[in-house]
């Protein structure tokens, strides 16, 4: 279970902040690691203009803030980053 502290969530983050964290399966591999309340808020924050952009096309802004959440992401919790967005 990851025991790091909360990561605080950048200005610019205006997603869905949830109050408790949980395992995460990355699709293709079948590999989980536990993501607390605010990785978890940015994980699905970044899946969500995934889906967005693949349904819609991909924009400038959608592109900026994925590479804003894969770069806070990859900061905060490398080892779920690699697990999960690499």
């Amino acid at each position: 279970m990851n025991t790091k502290k909360m990561n605080k969530l950048p200005e610019w983050f205006n997603g869905m902040v949830y109050d408790k964290g949980e395992m995460v399966q990355n699709q293709f591999s079948g590999e989980e690691i536990y993501l607390n309340a605010t990785e978890l808020s940015m994980y699905d924050f970044i899946k969500g203009i995934e889906m967005v952009s693949q349904m819609t096309g991909w924009n400038d802004k959608y592109i900026d803030l994925m590479h804003k959440g894969l770069d806070w992401f990859r900061k905060s919790n490398s080892k779920a980053y690699m697990v999960l967005l690499d």
